[in-house]
């Protein structure tokens, strides 16, 4: 334990108090007021012992003889109060009981300097269990430098306006951070593996939780999920700086009185090889993630990333096949426009941000350049993170037993056959999302989009910007081939504390009498969603089993404007398929301690464009074409046109290294194959095995699946 004693020591001592002087008196305890001036200090460390060692309740058994100690830095205030900055110790239990022990301390007789009443501050390393003959390790006093020296000696001299002036730099306290991030309004970056243990305690029955809108931020999660004591349960014990950072802790942390932040370091490091093209595929990515806040009511966040890929044959044309206008060779799912590297070779970069303020305690504004998801499913047919990071203002409010959002967001079309005087096109949309707990199980949601094109210099349309109406009547009144809305409906349903049904429906045109005729007509553009969760499955601790089944209509999403499409840079806002296709999906996803598993396949049913024999009709698939293309207004059938069998199988097995930073390594295996009518430019015929293994750090989801 001796390293530990030294390594606090380097680490408090330039903040620690200097001796006690002539003008300067220790705290008093009631018991220590008849003991002599010289006597204080010692007095003072004896009663604190004392009274700390009485509260105290060791939660080991006695029988355990290892060496273990609590530190505690705390201060005793102008008013004689003891203020605790910071506890570490090995185990949760033993610093939850130290905790409740210095709580109860007394309000004491506070510190003086020149009989001012004044602040100390203290670092102790208490061994466990305390006894009878126990004693301090005490850390201040004698081992300061000789910069705070001198700055003291002038405080006793100066008038008290310069001491002021003069201490204002080394009374800026930086070294506070207690997992700040974990109690704060920050997001929470969007993955799979982190989000569905959270979702596991959120679905349980009789809490008002709202599941449907992510990302999450901390403070929401740790209502219903113990984010503390996961990052407890998962510490490792290291005790020199570079195992702390490298298996604890983020790589930089600041906190003061009314702020914090920290700072990682990160990559997606990852090899692999296609077997069916022999190409040895790989991504290099570095990054930086920031996150802090300031005050109890602005969190901030950024994320840059700078990366270089070569992907599997499949992938690699799925990017090729969305180029933009101006060269570039294509656009990676999810990321953005890239570069030509060379050798097949994309070099991307990808930037992340925003800042979250919070004026009361049911409202959340947000400004930023992110990713957003809205539903409980693996896909969503309403808003999902399949396009790239776009810009965006966020407004949330959650009160009562609702949840409501409104996003107002600017999007781009970068295709060439739209781009105007090498400009991309722009185009925006607001979406509202209303979630109701209509009983302690029930949850109904309510959402309503609308996309418009900046055309007629219209810009960003201010009709759109009242948060509460009804889009479609705006729509009718600023012209209908002017916008694009969508309406639907989400609902959820807990049958159990482990299992939940949940289900979206999006409209996006309907014909009631098309409908009741079954004449199959183009104008039922329509998509929906069926799953079911399994938390605990197989009475197996922390193993989710998820079912799911989606079903999207031929011309679902897109319009006859083809800027009016739902789609952001040529990637689908919602399902990465597009339209025009079904799909089953099985996941089941473990988690032990720091490893975790995933295995998942999907098996599917596609309709591409024929785009051969002189066959370049709109079947229905590719939102990005015009509906005015389309093959028939009646008679259309799920899947038309160039139908493929799809199926996509994944097993992956991980160990997070970082639970602060995410960072984690990795191996998966990946098989996909489809069977196309005609091979095209679009789809061809073929089946892959990728095996991949990496170091990533998890801030954003890959959907290798599509």
């Amino acid at each position: 334990m001796k390293s530990l004693y030294i390594l606090a020591f380097l680490f408090f001592c330039s903040t620690s108090l200097v001796a006690q002087s002539d003008i300067e008196k220790f705290p008093v305890f009631n018991e220590c007021k008849d003991s002599a001036a010289n006597d204080l200090e010692d007095c003072f460390y004896e009663q604190l012992y004392k009274k700390l060692k009485d509260n105290y309740k060791h939660p080991l058994e006695s029988s355990d003889t290892s060496d273990r100690s609590v530190t505690l830095r705390f201060e005793v205030d102008r008013n004689g109060t003891f203020v605790l900055v910071r506890a570490d110790a090995f185990e949760a239990n033993v610093k939850n009981e130290m905790l409740k022990s210095f709580e109860q301390l007394p309000q004491i007789e506070p510190p003086t300097f020149n009989a001012v009443p004044t602040y100390m501050q203290f670092i102790l390393s208490i061994p466990v269990p305390m006894n009878e003959s126990g004693s301090f390790k005490i850390y201040s006093n004698s081992q300061v430098d000789d910069v705070t020296k001198e700055s003291n000696n002038n405080t006793a001299v100066d008038s008290l306006a310069f001491a002021k002036a003069n201490e204002e730099y080394n009374a800026i306290i930086s070294d506070q951070y207690d997992r700040n991030q974990l109690k704060s309004d920050a997001i929470i970056p969007l993955s799979y593996q982190r989000y569905h243990r959270y979702e596991a305690a959120m679905n349980r029955i009789g809490n008002n939780a709202h599941t449907a809108v992510k990302p999450y931020t901390f403070n929401y999660v740790d209502q219903y999920f113990d984010l503390e004591a996961e990052r407890e349960s998962m510490l490792l014990d290291k005790q020199t700086w570079l195992g702390r950072k490298w298996s604890n802790e983020h790589f930089f942390e600041v906190a003061g009185e009314n702020y914090w932040f920290v700072v990682d370091p990160g990559v997606d490091l990852q090899l692999g090889r296609d077997s069916r093209e022999e190409i040895t595929t790989y991504n290099n990515t570095r990054l930086v993630n920031v996150s802090g806040g300031i005050g109890s009511q602005i969190t901030f966040g950024a994320s840059v990333q700078e990366s270089q890929a070569r992907f599997p044959g499949y992938f690699a044309r799925e990017v090729t096949s969305r180029a933009p206008d101006g060269g570039n060779p294509g656009i990676v799912p999810g990321r953005g426009i890239a570069e030509d590297g060379g050798e097949n070779i994309f070099d991307y970069p990808v930037a992340t941000g925003y800042v979250n303020y919070k004026p009361s305690k049911y409202f959340d504004l947000q400004l930023g350049h992110g990713q957003h998801f809205i539903g409980d499913g693996y896909r969503s047919l309403v808003l999902s993170d399949n396009s790239q990071p776009f810009p965006y203002f966020k407004l949330n409010a959650k009160f009562w037993k609702l949840d409501y959002t409104v996003l107002y967001t600017s999007l781009r079309d970068v295709r060439p056959e739209v781009t105007a005087d090498d400009s991309f096109r722009t185009k925006y949309m607001t979406h509202h999302y209303l979630s109701y707990n209509v009983t302690k199980r029930l949850n109904l949601g309510f959402f309503e989009s609308v996309l418009w094109q900046d055309d007629n210099q219209r810009g960003f349309d201010f009709n759109y910007l009242n948060p509460v109406i009804f889009y479609q009547s705006i729509e009718l009144q600023t012209g209908s081939r002017g916008g694009n809305a969508l309406l639907g409906f989400t609902a959820k349903y807990k049958f159990t504390d482990f299992i939940t049904g949940y289900g979206q429906l999006t409209i996006d045109e309907f014909s009631g009498a098309s409908v009741a005729s079954g004449d199959g007509s183009y104008q039922n553009k329509s998509a929906y969603q069926l799953g079911v969760k399994w938390q605990n499955a197989f009475k197996v601790p922390n193993l989710m089993m998820q079912m799911e089944y989606n079903r999207v209509r031929p011309y679902t999403y897109s319009h006859n404007s083809v800027v009016l499409n739902y789609g952001n840079s040529n990637q689908a806002l919602a399902h990465p398929w597009g339209a025009n296709f079904y799909e089953a999906i099985l996941i089941g996803r473990y988690t032990k301690d720091r490893w975790y598993g995933i295995a998942k396949a999907i098996y599917g049913e596609r309709g591409y464009d024929v785009l051969s024999n002189g066959d370049n009709a709109f079947y229905g698939g590719d939102i990005y074409r015009s509906e005015d293309n389309r093959i028939s207004d009646n008679g259309n059938e799920l899947a038309q046109g160039n139908t493929s069998n799809f199926f996509y199988g994944h097993l992956e097995a991980g160990y997070v290294i970082n639970p602060a930073s995410r960072l984690k390594v990795f191996g998966q295996l990946i098989y996909r194959s489809q069977n196309p009518q005609f091979n095209n430019a679009v789809v061809q015929g073929e089946s892959t095995m990728w095996l991949n293994v990496g170091l990533r750090t998890d801030i954003m989801n890959w959907s290798f699946d599509r």
